[in-house]
């Protein structure tokens, strides 16, 4: 049974298609690469899945179970949450204060040693528990927003533009902790412009161009593509 399953989801800003018949699934404990240029429809297709939008048409299922048309907060409740493009960390509190946020639909008690779990995985964020989420660099803020999504222990994370800002080598440890995340038995969505580390960690990918699905395929299946190296890696 497939951890997430989308079937042909459609949805219109003002009467503009951004996305259209898009299909796409995740199995449990994979890692699966949605890729393609500004524009393509990859952030409206996650903010249909975590709940923040509505689909006008298709389906998603979760853990076999329907979730279209779920709001965001049941959503979360279901295994699901989102990593939004930009970080989003609420920058006037602490790194303890937002990783605490995050776990807001955990029992109270199970909070301090979810919290710890995050340090294990993030110790830079230990070290800074207590400096305010603003101060922090982008690359400590990114990993902060993937410490705060781990904290309602989801079963599947999706990563909108994790990278985006982000210079090489900090680049590169993201996608190390992206991996760390999924060997933890976390399914991972990863929404991306770099499609050569993306592809390199992917299990499965999909490329979307003008709302739609065009490609599907391993990792190293579309890192291989003749178009997908013209198109997106310009070669």
């Amino acid at each position: 049974m497939s951890a997430l399953e989308v079937t042909n989801l459609a949805f219109a800003y003002d009467g503009a298609l951004a996305v259209r018949d898009v299909s796409i699934s995740v199995q449990p404990g994979e890692i699966v690469a949605l890729l393609g240029a500004n524009g393509a429809g990859k952030t409206t297709t996650v903010r249909m899945i975590a709940g923040v939008l509505s689909p006008q048409k298709g389906a998603i299922r979760f853990g076999g179970e329907a979730l279209t048309g779920t709001p965001s907060h049941r959503v979360v409740r279901r295994g699901i949450t989102l990593v939004p493009e930009g970080r989003l960390v609420f920058p006037q509190m602490t790194v303890m204060e937002n990783l605490q946020l995050g776990a807001h639909v955990k029992p109270r008690g199970e909070v301090a040693a979810l919290v710890e779990q995050a340090f294990a995985l993030f110790p830079r964020l230990a070290e800074r528990r207590a400096q305010l989420a603003g101060s922090m660099s982008g690359g400590e803020q990114q990993m902060l927003a993937i410490a705060r999504g781990l904290m309602a222990e989801p079963k599947l994370i999706i990563l909108d533009e994790p990278s985006l800002g982000l210079m090489p080598m900090v680049t590169q440890e993201v996608f190390r902790l992206i991996e760390a995340v999924n060997k933890r038995g976390i399914s991972v969505l990863l929404v991306e412009q770099n499609l050569h580390q993306s592809l390199r960690i992917a299990h499965r990918g999909y490329v979307l161009e003008k709302g739609a699905v065009v490609l599907a395929g391993t990792g190293h299946e579309l890192l291989a593509n003749d178009y997908v190296r013209r198109a997106f890696l310009g070669h």
